[in-house]
């Protein structure tokens, strides 16, 4: 009986017997007396009994997929000469395979391919943490996950195909192409996807109370149709249109948090989140071309939406008083924009470009705020209502002119000026009116009416030169000057005396904006390449009211952000980055930003408040990567991140319950390709996240820091069957813990994907 081998690799094909020898060229008869075929396998006499069990045996192997590390190979082939003694005809060395090639499989290429796959994921503790941080339906999913297509249908035309379609992660696309040399294209598109946000309200450590609205992740579908097509005749304008339909559909997580009570002490917890409905039609119109020396454009763009959004809030959950909120907001829009622009090369050192846009956005609106026993119920007056509103319903308009002016001047080979100016205006006003309403009173009509107009004024600077060997020089400095005015008047108002009396002001404001950047990069070595630069920003905002019915003294509760006078926003930033590159297969980078942010507010005298700096910032980000590929068949890619931040007011040295704000966390990553051989790839994978800012500051306040902590591991492994057949399988696993939410948003994930691929 003769020996065979299997390899467990998943396919026929790869079904390897004794006497089964790969592909050579033809022989003569006298060469191949005694061989008999079986279908397309060549049996050299094999009985056909003993064959078909074999060829059985060989296909129950296929559920042992990715078990066999390395491939069995085939012994030697043995094929019986005319005077009956084996002769042995080794196989021909095949040529050495380029690393494209064996990464590819071969040396074809394939312009289209078909990937279906599928996968599961296992998961302990909170699944819609999961799902939020880890896209994916959290369950079985599968299908088409990438299809492409591209080939001529006719002489210079061409047509491709793409898309994916995911079953239960609500993950589609499909794409059309078809492009006709020196005539046009036609496009079309279809896609939609899904996002999961968690919808808890929080964790209050004091009392151990965690606020959930669904142990099930709130879900968002995206998505989008669009139709482009356009004329690109060599000897005529190019003509682009193209209409787009996109929407919003779904739940997802809000930062909106009402009033809770737990241990008989106010915390602001509780679970909160959108309901969004949200849909936009856009059609745009575009015509470039060349008028002598001159390269112009222009074109329209018209788009009408509607949004239908409810933001729903949990108040006081669990007590006697508990209230469900419904802040229902709805808008229609339509917006028109036109835009031209024009470019000229005045000589062959001077360019000349230029930009006009004018849009205009109209906008009616109408909500509720509704406190009820459940969500989305009509009104009923309670006591334990708070401030609310009904039947608001208003309007708004916005009115935009933008024109830029650039010029790029180069004196020299290495020495480019460009100065640019900027000016932008805009026109808004904005009216409404509903009824106020609280407790069990009665209520109470408002009206509020605001408009608003602004104009800015910027000039750029951007200088380079590299005039000297080995280096490379930049600079720009910007200059903004604004000014506007701003008129208020009504609001909610009060209802039965209590609450916000209406507003009568009319605001004036001057801006100030500069921003001054420069940077290099030197070559000392070859091997050796350093960047450094830095910026210094500075945004100057003036207020004066030109009439104001509230009070700034410090008996008034209605001043906000009336009493400012002026506010100073300062920015410093340095930056320093290093390749080396000491080997050709080995590169490091490493980076360094430090940057200093500082906001200084002036109030009004009258409130008795003094001047001082009311916030600072400051970051230091330290980064470093190495690329190593020590060999053909292995890269190795790993990166390091640590990121110091805080954010520092006078509130956290006097009151307790603020803390400094922190935003520390570290961030590591690893991955690493292996080609076992010419038809194997390994992959593996590592990341790592800490930021470990959490404070339990739940005696005075609600404790905000961040204190998580995450692990991922993933191993993928590549077979390719056959040039055009490749088998994938990927395994990760996930573990996140979370301190400032009691360790309810913890979880462990197991992940488990496979996909079959086909080039044609």
């Amino acid at each position: 009986m003769r020996d065979w081998k299997v390899t467990l690799w998943g396919w026929p094909p790869a079904c390897q017997f004794e006497g089964a020898p790969t592909p050579r060229p033809h022989l003569p008869p006298e060469q191949i007396h005694g061989v008999r075929n079986s279908g397309n396998r060549q049996t050299r006499g094999l009985p056909h009994k003993t064959f078909r069990s074999r060829t059985r045996w060989c296909w129950m192997s296929l559920p042992g997929l990715f078990l066999a590390v390395s491939t069995l190979s085939a012994a030697d082939a043995k094929v019986p000469d005319a005077s009956g003694s084996n002769t042995n005809f080794p196989a021909a060395a095949a040529p050495e395979l380029t690393p494209e090639q064996m990464h590819e499989g071969g040396t074809n290429t394939y312009a289209g391919w078909i990937e279906f796959g599928g996968g599961g994921v296992i998961t302990s503790g909170n699944k819609a943490e999961f799902r939020k941080r880890r896209p994916t339906s959290g369950s079985v999913f599968g299908g088409i996950e990438d299809f492409h297509y591209q080939g001529e249908v006719s002489k210079d035309t061409t047509l491709a195909i793409d898309g994916h379609s995911i079953f239960d992660d609500k993950n589609y696309k499909l794409s059309f192409d078809l492009q006709r040399e020196k005539l046009g294209y036609i496009k079309l598109n279809v896609s939609e996807f899904r996002t999961w946000s968690d919808g808890d309200g929080g964790f209050d450590p004091g009392s151990g109370a965690y606020y959930s609205l669904s142990k099930n992740a709130l879900g968002m579908d995206r998505g989008e149709i669009s139709f482009e097509g356009g004329l690109t005749l060599e000897k005529a304008p190019k003509v682009t249109f193209k209409y787009t339909h996109a929407f919003r559909d779904g739940e997802k997580d809000s930062t909106s948090w009402g009033i809770v009570h737990p241990a008989g002490n106010t915390v602001l917890l509780s679970p909160s989140f959108y309901d969004i409905k949200e849909n936009s039609d856009a059609f745009q119109l575009d015509v470039a071309g060349k008028i002598m020396k001159t390269d112009v454009g222009g074109g329209v763009r018209y788009e009408i939406g509607k949004l239908d959004d409810t933001r729903k809030i949990g108040q006081s959950l669990g007590e006697p008083s508990e209230r469900k909120i419904t802040d229902q907001q709805s808008s229609s829009y339509d917006m028109f924009s036109a835009h031209a622009f024009t470019e000229t090369w005045i000589k062959k050192n001077l360019l000349f470009s230029s930009g006009y846009l004018y849009s205009t956005l109209d906008n009616d609106f109408s909500g509720s705020r509704i406190y009820g026993a459940d969500f989305e119920v009509g009104y009923q007056p309670n006591r334990t209502n708070n401030l609310g509103y009904i039947g608001l319903n208003g309007g708004s308009r916005l009115h935009e002119y933008v024109m830029d002016l650039n010029l790029l001047y180069k004196p020299t080979d290495h020495f480019s000026i460009i100065p640019s100016v900027r000016v932008q205006k805009e026109v808004s006003d904005a009216n409404s009116d509903g009824l106020g309403t609280l407790a069990d009173y009665s209520p109470s009509a408002f009206t509020a009416d605001s408009d608003r107009h602004l104009i800015d004024v910027r000039e750029r600077l951007d200088l380079r030169y590299n005039g000297i060997t080995n280096w490379v020089f930049w600079g720009r400095g910007e200059l903004t000057e604004g000014s506007g005015n701003l008129r208020e008047l009504g609001g909610v108002g009060q209802v039965n005396g209590i609450g916000i009396p209406s507003i009568d002001r009319r605001t004036e404001d001057d801006r100030l904006f500069q921003k001054y950047s420069l940077g290099a990069r030197w070559y000392p070595l070859r091997i050796v390449t350093v960047d450094g630069g830095g910026y210094y920003k500075h945004n100057d905002f003036d207020y004066s009211r030109v009439f104001d019915s509230t009070s700034n003294d410090p008996a008034s509760f209605n001043r906000y952000p009336a009493y400012l006078v002026t506010q100073d926003f300062d920015t410093y930033d340095g930056n320093f980055r290093l390749t080396i590159r000491p080997r050709p297969d080995l590169t490091l980078v490493s980076r360094y930003e430090y940057q200093l942010s500082t906001i200084h507010t002036r109030p009004d005298s009258i409130s008795t408040l003094p001047e001082m700096e009311t916030s600072t910032m400051t970051s230091h980000i330290i980064a470093q990567d190495v690329s190593w590929s020590p060999w053909s068949r292995l890269y190795l890619q790993a990166g390091v991140n640590y990121v110091l931040s805080d954010v520092k007011t006078p509130a956290s040295d006097i009151v307790s319950a603020i803390l400094k704000a922190q935003n520390n966390y570290w961030t590591l990553n690893f991955s690493s390709g292996l080609v076992l051989d010419k038809k194997t790839d390994l992959n593996l994978a590592y990341f790592y996240y800490l930021a470990d800012n959490y404070v339990n500051n739940s005696s005075y306040g609600v404790p905000y820091g961040s204190g998580a902590e995450e692990h991922g591991v993933t191993a993928t492994i590549v077979r390719r069957i056959t040039s055009n057949i490749r088998l994938k399988l990927r395994y990760g696993f996930f573990h996140y813990t979370d301190n400032t939410f009691g360790g309810y948003r913890d979880y462990d994930a197991h992940t488990i994907m496979s996909s079959l691929q086909y080039r044609f």
